[in-house]
């Protein structure tokens, strides 16, 4: 058997602040020289990092590096209950109080790979906090809402969203290997025999609705997580979804290459590339889950021709500043992922723990622009409540105008004319200006003054 590749052992530990070098190359054990070993073909190689070698060694001592790399043993391990987390993390009151008091939708659910990345102590830990439950989820704040951004209401066939005139979202199932604690479809997911069920002959309908709708050039798959659906399955759906002439192109929307990057095996990428264009769209949160599992993963999607992008939702006390989120984009471009979109964090039921101001997100894309790489630069965008869809807001360079000239400012905060005759452009901020409103550089927003 391969002896697995490791991280350095000079690596710190998720959780404490850590970033991998996952560009280093990885040691591999040497064998003896007779017989000379078989050769192996960096593809069937899946990295294990020395911190989850030594997790594993802790807590699942008799499992086999080559089951621990088995994604559907990850799957079949999840840590699911009370007694199992309590094996592995030491819970606070409060956590351990929220766990007893679960029932219905988005149960504890988190995979033995992820669970390695977890601080076993500390319960304010970014990772920690988006994964295990605490209290705050049974509070409902004004304006929250179980589907807040009224998708059943855009619902044409169960399972299929159509909101926007040329594309539908696409939710394929209520399964997630890892069960984020702020997660849009709270209402749906995790729960067997609730009120949202997913089934092929389902899938076929939503096929049909697509079909009768010419329309439609691009559909999304979501859930749920698509990537934790089998193969066959899977590339069943896929080439439904080809054989309909005017779909252009399919997406994936997927947790799984950051909890379970097991999951992205040579198999899943030969299947993929053979129904292109797919991108996908891949949810990162924290700089923590940049491993060398992680960049293996997203290397083999990548090296199969998918356009990767990821989607960020901003979190309070966990990625709401401008340094960690910067750590995420710029380690995001390493791996071969273009940073898509940060979000605002829905109004989910439960969820204001988890909510900042609007201006904290203005404030970190007014830090990254100019002060890193374009690619480095996401659009903010709130996804609007009961169906709006995607607003990009972003901070305003534009100071206003002086006579044919419009004026701009900077990353550096200066200020500078481009020539716009005839222009209307900027009327606006003089207005604002001159009504006595003040500048914000942080967030490039306008405020006016208290009456």
């Amino acid at each position: 058997m391969l002896k697995e590749e490791v991280e350095p052992s000079s690596s710190p530990k998720p959780g404490c602040g850590a970033t991998y070098n996952f560009l280093t190359p990885a040691v591999v054990s040497k064998t003896a020289p007779h017989p000379a070993p078989k050769k192996i073909t960096p593809l069937h190689r899946f990295p294990l990092s020395l911190h989850s070698r030594e997790f594993k060694k802790e807590f699942y001592p008799d499992v086999s590096v080559a089951e621990w790399n088995d994604w559907k043993w990850q799957v079949r391990h999840r840590i699911k209950s009370l007694k199992e987390l309590e094996r592995v993390i030491k819970l606070s009151p409060d956590e351990r109080s929220a766990i007893e008091s679960h029932t219905g939708p988005l149960p504890v659910g988190i995979t033995p790979y992820y669970a390695s990345l977890l601080d076993p102590v500390n319960p304010l830990q970014g990772l920690r906090r988006t994964h295990i439950p605490v209290n705050g989820e049974y509070l409902r704040s004004p304006g929250e809402a179980d589907d807040p951004l009224g998708e059943d209401h855009d619902t044409t066939t169960p399972g299929l969203v159509h909101r926007y005139p040329d594309r539908v979202l696409f939710l394929t199932t209520g399964f997630c290997s890892t069960y984020c604690r702020y997660c849009t479809r709270s209402r749906m997911v995790g729960e067997t025999g609730g009120e949202y069920t997913f089934s092929t002959s389902q899938w076929e309908k939503a096929a049909q609705y697509i079909e009768a709708h010419p329309e439609i050039r691009d559909c999304l798959l979501s859930g749920g997580d698509p990537l934790t659906i089998g193969d066959d399955k899977l590339e069943w759906l896929l080439a439904r979804l080809r054989s309909i002439k005017h779909l252009e192109f399919l997406r994936i929307g997927t947790k799984v290459p950051s909890v379970l990057p097991q999951r992205i095996t040579p198999q899943l990428t030969r299947m993929l590339k053979r129904y292109h264009p797919l991108w996908m769209s891949i949810h990162f949160t924290h700089p923590d889950e940049l491993t060398p599992e992680v960049a293996e993963a997203c290397t083999r999607l990548a090296d199969a021709g998918i356009p990767l992008g990821s989607q960020t939702v901003l979190l309070k006390g966990i990625n709401d500043d401008l340094d960690t989120m910067k750590r995420l984009m710029q380690g995001l471009l390493k791996i071969r992922v273009r940073p898509y979109y940060i979000y605002q964090c829905d109004p989910v039921s439960g969820t204001s723990h988890f909510r900042v101001p609007v201006e904290k997100g203005l404030e970190i894309i007014k830090g990254l622009r100019g002060h890193t790489t374009g690619y480095a630069c996401p659009t903010f965008v709130i996804d609007a409540p009961g169906g709006g869809g995607k607003i990009p807001v972003q901070p305003d360079y534009i100071v206003g105008r002086d006579g044919d000239d419009l004026l701009l400012t900077n990353f550096e905060g200066g200020t500078y004319r481009y020539p716009d005759p005839q222009g209307k452009v900027g009327a606006s901020q003089n207005f604002l200006r001159q009504s006595g409103a003040a500048h914000e550089a942080e967030t490039g927003l306008y405020h006016l003054p208290l009456l």
